[in-house]
């Protein structure tokens, strides 16, 4: 079902990019598209809670920090917004992709794989917006921490992580998108 169900969080967004490859993506504006993704995160917390074997095993993973200072946040121009949440995302993706290897459990590998999914497709969404950052790098690993970043040493802080990352930061970037704001003047 979870896999349905990614499969059609996919589909919605390549429906609302639009069939014509030629053409600039429209931007994507709905949160309600976003307020999906955070379901389906919120919903891979309650299966790893209820998760009794192939759970993974304890590891350290670098996550983004979902802490926002407003008065901060709001003198960061929206492309250095925009990297922030891109490196976010791209750290969400690295630490999610990890965690599938050491899962056995089937709903829970499912959920994971869900979420991945739902990661690459707030990528397409910043792009529709265009607000995709030109690179990213990321720590590995073993790599330390950055000022932006944070380490958790379970899955179950991974997935609060990254429910907390999009009812944060991405909200607030897609909420706050200057081609949102153009399209609704």
């Amino acid at each position: 079902m979870q896999t349905f169900s990614g499969l059609v969080s996919v589909l919605m967004v390549f429906v609302w990019l639009g069939g014509n490859q030629v053409s600039t993506l429209r931007p994507i504006c709905d949160l309600r598209v976003l307020d999906h993704f955070v379901r389906e995160a919120r919903d891979s917390e309650v299966i790893m809670r209820g998760c009794r074997g192939g759970c993974g095993v304890m590891k350290s993973y670098f996550v983004p920090l979902t802490s926002v200072d407003f008065a901060v946040w709001e003198h960061i121009d929206v492309h250095g917004q925009a990297m922030e949440v891109q490196t976010g995302l791209s750290l969400l993706d690295q630490a999610l992709n990890n965690a599938m290897k050491s899962v056995s459990n089937s709903p829970l590998a499912s959920a994971l794989d869900n979420n991945i999914s739902n990661i690459h497709s707030l990528g397409q969404i910043l792009h529709s917006l265009d607000l995709q950052a030109r690179s990213t790098v990321l720590p590995d690993d073993s790599a330390p921490a950055s000022a932006q970043t944070q380490e958790v040493s379970s899955l179950p802080e991974l997935l609060q992580v990254q429910s907390s990352f999009l009812r944060g930061k991405v909200r607030l970037l897609l909420s706050a998108a200057p081609a949102c704001q153009r399209q609704n003047s």
